[in-house]
């Protein structure tokens, strides 16, 4: 499988959180574009068709990453016996 370069990764999930940060799927219609784009990209380049899902496999995909990065996310709901 490709894996996206880590500085394209950096990008994206840099291009994406400030875009989420200003709200630009409640902007105007360029900020809104953009944010699709980017969003795309990130499924793209990572697997995942859900942006939220692109993000944190876009996180794992960075050196450095560790297992339990956004572990909260995928937790389990209850305990188990």
């Amino acid at each position: 499988m490709l894996m996206a370069h880590p500085a394209v990764l950096r990008d994206l999930i840099g291009q994406y959180e400030t875009l989420r940060a200003l709200n630009a799927q409640d902007g105007g219609e360029e900020a809104q574009r953009r944010l699709a784009d980017v969003s795309y990209t990130l499924c793209v380049v990572t697997g995942p068709r859900d942006a939220d899902a692109a993000l944190i496999a876009a996180r794992h995909q960075l050196p450095g990453a560790r297992v339990t990065d956004d572990s909260v996310l995928t937790a389990p709901t209850a305990p188990l016996a």
